[in-house]
């Protein structure tokens, strides 16, 4: 998490959307920087709502701070999760992903009760707004870098270049069309948020 104080802004880190390298090209223009634990780092929108808002608004008398965030197409954002999960520092843990197609990390993810290596959380929870109005104020797919950068650069007077930090291994993913209908069925708040993102 990122909180620009002068810009009124709050960028909320979205795990697996690059979120790593927009840290590294913005961490010096951020009044606060939160990179550790990863429950704050990678606060969602409930968390946020919860802990930090009414910091700004009580100890601080801040209430028009917005946030920004970016979300993945939900394919490609599992693809993430199940490259990144395949490293050999998971090896032997019930994170691994090393001896498992992406077919079936896909279909496990599908199940109500997810095995560990499955376990990865949902951009649509993360990204859930909150009874009391808190919400996403500005959200961008990250397949669309430029209006990002756009963005990003308008918002806070500054050039910027987003280096590729963090990667997981490339690797060919195949998905079964029957998997794929059954995360389209039982994860369709996923597609439905990101295919309302312009």
């Amino acid at each position: 998490m990122l909180v620009f104080w002068k810009e009124k802004l709050v960028f909320l880190s979205v795990p697996k959307t690059g979120t790593t390298a927009i840290e590294a090209a913005l961490s010096h223009r951020a009044s606060m920087v939160i990179s550790d634990p990863p429950e704050l780092k990678h606060a969602p929108v409930y968390r946020y709502n919860r802990f930090f808002r009414p910091m700004f608004e009580k100890a601080c008398n801040e209430t028009s701070m917005e946030t920004l965030a970016v979300m993945r197409e939900p394919i490609s954002w599992l693809g993430s999760w199940y490259r990144y999960r395949k490293r050999d520092f998971l090896d032997g843990t019930n994170r691994s992903t090393k001896n498992l197609s992406f077919d079936e990390f896909v279909d496990a993810y599908t199940r109500g009760d997810k095995p560990p290596f499955a376990n990865v959380g949902s951009q649509a929870k993360f990204l859930e707004p909150r009874p009391n109005g808190t919400k996403v104020d500005h959200l961008f797919r990250y397949e669309d870098q430029p209006a990002l950068v756009r963005f990003l650069e308008d918002r806070l007077k500054t050039q910027i270049t987003f280096d590729r930090t963090n990667e997981s291994p490339a690797m060919p993913l195949t998905l079964s069309a029957k998997v794929e209908d059954k995360l389209r069925r039982k994860c369709s708040a996923e597609f439905e948020l990101y295919d309302s993102l312009s």
